[in-house]
């Protein structure tokens, strides 16, 4: 399932619901997605990098309540910096195996595993949430 599928056509009144047994809701899942992949992102890109605290700057805070416009916002910024992510992996000049110069050893290779992973494990599990609450709209296969 892709991104997109996961999203579409979900109702505004149910982005802040946290699912059953859960300790999140559905924009906080969505917004954790976007800031996990913009940090990796920020990390090929920058050299200048600074690591975020964990978990902290890379979850809401469990109060939030987000807006429609927030909601939007967040989707539109995941996939801009996904976008981002895809010209880096198909530039030809870009070197997949080379160590990222500011990093540990890292590579681009080894950082789109990570973020593709992360990704693919959050957006299945955004998928379960919607099935739990039946929250999947008529065009849901």
């Amino acid at each position: 399932m892709t991104f997109e599928e996961a999203v579409s056509d979900f109702p505004m009144d149910k982005i802040n619901t946290i699912f059953p047994k859960g300790e999140y809701t559905f924009y906080h899942l969505l917004e954790h997605i976007r800031r996990t992949q913009a940090d990796i992102l920020n990390f090929i890109k920058s050299k200048d990098y600074k690591e975020p605290h964990w978990p902290d700057d890379y979850w809401p805070e469990k109060s939030k309540r987000a807006t429609e416009d927030e909601w939007e916002n967040t989707i539109g910024s995941f996939l801009k910096d996904r976008e981002e992510l895809n010209n880096i992996i198909n530039d030809p000049a870009t070197d997949l195996y080379a160590k990222i110069a500011h990093g540990t050893g890292h590579t681009i290779f080894r950082e789109i595993l990570v973020v593709s992973d992360h990704n693919a494990y959050h957006i299945g599990e955004f998928a379960i949430m919607r099935q739990e609450l039946e929250v999947w709209g008529k065009s849901h296969k």
